[in-house]
């Protein structure tokens, strides 16, 4: 393929892919601003219900994500059995993640109360997450489908089905929180209820596009014959991803921690950057996912030629994206960090005051944190998941949380401090994820011939 063929494969593939992810943030957003609209202490028990959900959901996700690019390699090679074989343990592995963990969302409460949580809050906290844990069985067989579709660059169906599910929750939420369509007045159970329907509505439409539109996969007949095999090559890839993916999340929660100890308004500053910054994030997230695809079919067709063409690729559309996320960050701060201050608030000032250095920070690494998603996406399209699982503990844990205390607290840069620690982690992982990748990424390739 030519390079223009490249981009215009990239851009079909990858933009459903930001799309999608841009439409499940819009699911958290909506969950927050109607359980705000609610009442306070709700919407503070939804905050810490819904963290402790998002690290245990993305840990089990890890399963799902080694889909995409072993459904990849095995569709380069036109070897269907394999892919109904993967896809099926994924689908086994993120059972059994469920009963796991279902007795920590069940007994939530001393947990929470251990972290310092008011009665109060944990105890809605847990009644949120006695209801939503039953959505979490649902919701990670959608992400192991969805992984999957998007493995045969199905994406388009996996940004619609999201779609949905941003409408269906909003109507859900405004019925079963509020007491609206004549629906009981639950609170934040009610939020609850939502995403377990939500859940369930896309894990149906999702199982009724792939059986009719891809029927030769056969994916649920004998669904329960054991693959010993397979299982074992999805848990080995799938567990690193689930740890790569908890480093990067603990990172940036343990950062919230650390504004906290500093004050209220450099906190509020912190959570309005790191939403700006994830925002832009969301984009570059998408259009690693497509590097693995291309990388994942690259490794099926032995192609050295096509994984450095699609990587030169895929980082040129990152490096367009970081210009702009800097572009914004460093001319319009204002704007972008007023729409979400309420404009009467006496704090707004001083919020918007830090805010702006920290989104100078929040330029800086874009670069950085642009590059080590976009390898980590070539990485996994490889298989190569372990060494981005140590490369992103030590970048992160022994390099950029330690540097962020000391930069914020012991040379007393405060947020600008913590927030140059976590580009000097994020600085590491993306050098030596580079590294890796050009340096062995080819020899990978060349040894699967």
């Amino acid at each position: 393929m030519t390079y223009s063929e490249h981009f215009k494969a990239v851009l079909k593939l990858g933009l459903p892919l930001v799309g999608g992810h841009l439409a499940q943030m819009a699911i958290g957003f909506t969950d927050t601003i109607m359980i705000g609209w609610y009442g306070v202490p709700e919407l503070a028990a939804l905050t810490l219900a819904t963290s402790f959900n998002h690290v245990l959901f993305l840990f089990g996700c890890g399963f799902a994500f080694a889909i995409m690019p072993m459904v990849a390699t095995f569709a380069s090679r036109g070897d269907e059995t394999q892919i109904r074989r993967a896809t099926r343990m994924g689908l086994w592995l993120s059972g059994f993640y469920f009963l796991l963990v279902l007795p920590v969302y069940l007994f939530s409460k001393p947990l929470l109360l251990g972290m310092g949580q008011t009665d109060q809050t944990a105890s809605l906290a847990q009644s949120y997450l006695q209801i939503a844990v039953w959505g979490l069985l649902p919701g990670l067989a959608v992400m192991v489908l969805k992984n999957y579709l998007a493995g045969l660059e199905y994406t388009r169906v996996v940004l619609w089905i999201t779609i949905a599910a941003v409408f269906a929750n909003m109507a859900a939420n405004y019925g079963l929180i509020f007491g609206n369509f004549g629906l009981p007045e639950m609170g934040i159970a009610g939020a609850a209820i939502a995403s377990v329907i939500v859940q369930l509505l896309s894990v149906v439409l999702v199982v009724i596009y792939a059986l009719r539109v891809l029927p030769q996969h056969q994916l649920f007949v004998r669904f329960f014959k054991a693959d010993t095999e397979m299982l074992r090559r999805v848990f080995s890839m799938g567990l690193p991803i689930g740890f790569t993916m908890l480093a990067e999340v603990g990172l940036f929660a343990a950062a919230s921690v650390l504004m906290g100890w500093i004050g209220t308004i450099p906190l509020a500053a912190h959570g309005v950057a790191i939403m700006l910054a994830s925002a832009t994030f969301i984009v570059q997230l998408g259009i690693s996912n497509a590097a693995t695809v291309r990388a994942g079919n690259a490794l099926g067709r032995n192609d050295v030629l096509h994984l450095n063409r699609g990587a030169h690729v895929v980082i040129a559309l990152a490096m367009f994206w970081v210009a702009v996320s800097i572009a914004a960050f460093v001319i319009i701060p204002n704007p972008l960090m007023s729409i979400f201050l309420d404009p009467n608030d006496p704090e707004r000032e001083a919020i918007l005051a830090v805010g702006r250095g920290l989104l100078v920070m929040a330029a800086l690494f874009q670069l950085v944190d642009a590059l080590q998603v976009i390898h980590l996406g070539l990485l996994r399209g490889l298989h190569d998941t372990q060494a981005p699982m140590v490369i992103t503990a030590l970048a992160y844990w022994v390099i950029g949380m330690p540097a962020a205390y000391f930069f914020g607290f012991v040379l007393h840069w405060e947020g600008q401090g913590i927030w140059l620690g976590l580009t000097l982690g994020l600085t590491t992982a993306a050098v030596l994820m580079m590294r890796r990748f050009w340096a062995r990424g080819a020899q990978m390739v060349a040894s699967q011939g």
